[in-house]
């Protein structure tokens, strides 16, 4: 593998409470009562357009869902970093790919002005040499776009590429692009990935190094 593309929530931080937690302070605020945060959950993974507009619900009108999504973002740019943590065996993972040289970017359908605050907040801004967010390109995963630039960029052929992250948004993104992809359990929406199964499937993102490492080996044999 030359390059690691990762998803960012689900995938490598658990921002499930001050996601919800912010969605709610936008509900509140226009007068509206708190939804569960399972549900809340279940709606993040295309982007805060979208998951503001399911939060609000199919019949709100949309000046109603803008001024909910201006509440939501400003919200949650105070307080993305409340709760948020990295998962359980991601910095030694990232680690151990930066000491093999292996370049690592961040595609994710979150807004990226949040992205890259969250990467630079949690310490992470010096393993990634590109962090692209859901308003970076025209269009958001699962089009290809991102994936493609990364490739560009890196100058890794797809055969050594491969797109982590936790939902079948991630997993089409890669078949999108021609790319392998690697789901993990532990996310927001690890059931969807029944409906586009990955080539691997992981418990803990620490799991991923030896796999990647006998890749390499692999391809690097006579």
């Amino acid at each position: 593998m030359d390059l690691l593309i990762f998803d960012l929530d689900g995938t490598l931080i658990d921002s499930q409470l001050d996601l919800a937690l912010s969605v709610n302070a936008a509900r509140t605020q226009m007068g509206f009562s708190e939804l569960p945060h399972e549900l809340i959950h279940s709606y993040v993974g295309n982007g805060a357009p979208v998951l503001i507009r399911r939060a609000m619900g199919p019949d709100a009108p949309d000046p109603v869902v803008a001024e909910a999504l201006d509440r939501f973002l400003a919200h949650y740019r105070e307080h993305m970093l409340d709760n948020t943590v990295l998962y359980s065996g991601v910095r030694e993972a990232l680690d151990r790919f930066q000491q093999e040289g292996i370049a690592m970017a961040v595609l994710t359908n979150k807004p990226i002005i949040n992205s890259v605050g969250i990467v630079r907040g949690l310490g992470l801004e010096s393993l990634f040499f590109r962090v692209y967010g859901g308003n970076s390109f025209a269009q958001k995963k699962p089009d290809p776009v991102g994936i493609h630039s990364l490739l560009q960029e890196s100058g890794a052929p797809k055969q050594r590429a491969l797109m982590v992250g936790d939902s079948a948004v991630d997993i089409r993104t890669a078949r999108n692009a021609g790319i392998r992809a690697c789901g993990v359990t532990y996310g927001f929406q690890p059931e969807s990935l029944r409906e586009a199964p990955p080539d691997w499937l992981l418990d803990r993102m620490d799991d991923l190094v030896p796999l990647v490492l006998a890749e390499r080996a692999a391809y690097s044999a006579p």
